[in-house]
């Protein structure tokens, strides 16, 4: 087993315990000839009506029109400062939450929105993570009490609920329930739907895409799940054996690879779909807390050549060679600025490239990334990738 650690501020390697600043990341990046290039839109998307304002944006997914679907939290929000229309009675005339689910065209308008309890299902006690399936379906999980996840068609009318509501969390070897599902990816040539399963549990389940028949599932290093609690992570200790919470991603790639983000352990896991062990990478591995792994999304060439990485906790993205595991170069910072982050939480592309990422906790936005090409590796952490400012008289 391979196991290579790469951080944001330098390099690890296993055996010898040797640590390289940056000067070392620098080199490596000068080996790459090219890498994916990004520009910050900031006028995308465009403002939304009726006053509404978003909450903690916690999903984001594209369908085969390029449409982007978001999924934020409308509470809580700050009652005082935020949403004084929707007081009783009103102290203001701004701002009420928005749906929990918005639709936007390539150019940013809001065309659909959605969401929040219905008849026949019952609605996530914390919604979490959305993303388009194939046939353009849209699924969602929730972090609460949440024990079961939801299918909608991409207008908002409910398909299914998998799991059952209500079970006792956490069960990791259950296969009737989930333990607060992160978020769900699809493999489309298999058929097979993959939840990073995710607060709760300490797994990946596998189910099938149309059914929701339940077909496998495992742990960190192919291991049969243990819900121990490890307690807090120390970035000197072995490596964990097991998954921490949040399992907060669980993405297929085209050639028969997933890519688990085990966010509070600071890696990535590499499998094969079964469930067999592969590689992993540690990313920044001295961050605690909401540790640094997020979420991943892939390049829209066929080969998926490269991974880009969501860092919520240290306020970047990671363009990464997907097979190597290597970080080419980064982009964000924290800020309020376009192109900048406040805990990056989701991401995804879409046919032409372009990113789209998700803030939550007091981020509250959704942004694009123009994706300009591949280009030289010039710099390991980029920060804000502004477009360049036209001239001025």
């Amino acid at each position: 087993m391979k196991r290579n650690l790469m951080v944001g501020a330098g390099v690890v390697v296993l055996g010898a315990g040797l640590y390289f600043g940056q000067a070392a990341l620098s080199a490596l990046g000068a080996r790459q000839a090219e890498a994916p290039m990004f520009e910050v839109d900031p006028f995308w998307p465009q403002p939304l009506p009726n006053h509404w304002v978003l909450g903690s944006v916690v999903g984001v997914g594209v369908d085969s029109r390029d449409h982007v679907f978001i999924i934020h939290r409308q509470a809580p929000l700050n009652e005082r400062t935020e949403i004084g229309a929707a007081q009783d009675p009103p102290t203001g005339e701004c701002c009420i939450p928005a749906p929990y689910v918005l639709e936007f065209d390539p150019d940013g308008a809001l065309v659909n929105y959605w969401g929040g309890p219905g008849e026949g299902y019952a609605w996530p006690g914390s919604n979490h993570g959305i993303t388009v399936d194939p046939m353009d379906n849209i699924w969602i999980g929730g972090n609460g009490p949440d024990s079961h996840i939801l299918k909608f068609s991409r207008d908002g009318e409910f398909l299914a609920s998998y799991g059952t509501v209500g079970a006792e969390i956490p069960a990791s070897n259950s296969m009737e329930s989930f333990g607060r599902v992160a978020k769900i990816a699809f493999d489309a040539a298999a058929g097979e739907a993959y939840l990073a399963d995710g607060y709760g549990n300490k797994r990946v389940a596998v189910l099938d895409m149309v059914t929701g028949q339940f077909k496998r599932y495992w742990g960190a290093y192919g291991n049969v799940p243990d819900d121990t609690n490890l307690g807090p992570y120390d970035p000197d200790a072995p490596l964990a054996e097991q998954f921490r919470n949040p399992v907060h991603c669980a993405d297929p790639s085209n050639d028969g690879l997933v890519y688990v983000c085990d966010r509070a352990n600071d890696r990535i896991q590499v499998f094969t779909t079964d469930g067999t062990f592969v590689d992993e990478v540690r990313i920044a591995p001295r961050t605690l807390g909401d540790g640094s792994t997020w979420d991943v999304a892939f390049s829209r060439d066929p080969e998926q050549k490269f991974m880009y990485v969501a860092d919520g906790k240290n306020m970047k993205v990671y363009v990464m060679d997907r097979l190597s595991l290597e970080i080419l170069t980064s982009f964000g910072d924290g800020g309020r600025q376009p192109g900048l982050f406040f805990a990056v939480h989701s991401i995804a592309t879409d046919s032409k490239g372009n990113i789209y990422t998700t803030e939550t906790y007091e981020g509250k936005r959704v942004q694009k990334f123009v994706y300009k090409g591949l280009g030289p590796v010039t710099e390991m952490d980029q920060g804000a990738p502004w477009p360049d400012r036209p001239d001025t008289p």
